[in-house]
């Protein structure tokens, strides 16, 4: 995006349909500053009240006022089109996957012992990371049974690590349903025994899974929170944080993953008799199963 629009959507967590319009406005702004918000809705794919929402999201009365006030950004040459750019879908997917690398560089950072904003300004704490993982690590380990929870945009995270979580712990639960079945699992988790409760909570935050961790809160469970940002609105022990990319109408979170992935390497390093024990028999396992294809990477 231009300097100048950057500046006026900085700080802002922009909805999927916002994002939609951001995105337009940046790759065709001279053109767009004369549209009316009805052109613009169609351009941009979204409806015409999608367009007044997302002007008065931005502090404007409306979009006639936001547009005023993107007109100087291309009258007075704010906004250039790079060099040799033609296709400029390609080049928004190109710095995502820049983004994406600068969040992953800020987490290698903090597993160095360098504060984050060595690589890209993110937040959370500048040592330790690599310290904290450890200690988390061997205290997941020992809860047993061991809870996982995500909901909505978080359960295929969630997924993942209670996937790899299992082939080293004996009792990982996951809980990727809300509603009543949530709550039975918690309260079922820790009449069992479970100590610790793993949430992936990735923005937008899920009114139902900020409600569940104050619920295991209640409950005893100790919270370790894989998400976003180190200062979280809900109840945490550890919050394990990894800035998320929001370059595409989606968001993508490839630093979250590799941290929840340092965690299940963690927990196998907490108890390295169980997890070559239990790795062995997962691999004869599929020995005598087939059930995977000859030569392919067994996971």
């Amino acid at each position: 995006m231009g300097d100048g629009l950057d500046r006026l959507l900085e700080g802002r967590r922009l909805s999927p349909v916002q994002r939609r319009i951001a995105h337009y406005l940046a790759e065709n702004l001279t053109e767009a500053i004369f549209l009316s918000s009805v052109e613009l809705a169609e351009r941009a794919g979204v409806s015409q009240p999608s367009v007044t929402r997302f002007a008065m999201g931005l502090g404007f009365a409306g979009y006639p006022e936001l547009r005023q006030a993107l007109r100087p950004l291309v009258i007075g040459g704010e906004v250039a089109p790079e060099p040799g750019v033609r296709h400029e879908g390609a080049r928004r997917m190109a710095e995502a996957v820049d983004d994406e690398l600068r969040n992953l560089t800020a987490v290698r950072n903090r597993l160095n012992g360098r504060p984050a904003a060595d690589s890209d300004g993110h937040g959370g704490e500048g040592g330790g990371l690599a310290e904290r993982l450890t200690e988390l690590g061997g205290a997941l380990a020992a809860s047993q049974p061991l809870p996982v929870l995500g909901l909505r945009v978080s359960e295929g995270l969630a997924t993942t690590f209670g996937y790899y979580a299992r082939r080293i712990h004996p009792d990982v639960r996951l809980l990727t349903h809300g509603g009543s079945e949530l709550a039975d699992g918690l309260h079922a988790a820790r009449r069992a025994g479970a100590e610790w409760l793993v949430a992936v909570v990735l923005p937008r935050y899920p009114a139902e899974a900020v409600q569940a961790l104050r619920y295991a809160d209640r409950l005893g469970l100790r919270i370790a929170v894989i998400s976003d940002r180190p200062a979280v609105p809900f109840p945490a022990q550890v919050v394990l944080d990894a800035p998320v990319s929001d370059r595409l109408v989606f968001d993508s979170h490839a630093a979250p993953l590799a941290l929840a992935m340092l965690l299940v390497e963690a927990m196998a390093d907490a108890a390295p008799l169980r997890t070559r024990a239990r790795l062995e028999e997962l691999e004869r396992m599929t020995e005598e199963t087939g059930a995977f294809h000859h030569g392919a990477a067994e996971n």
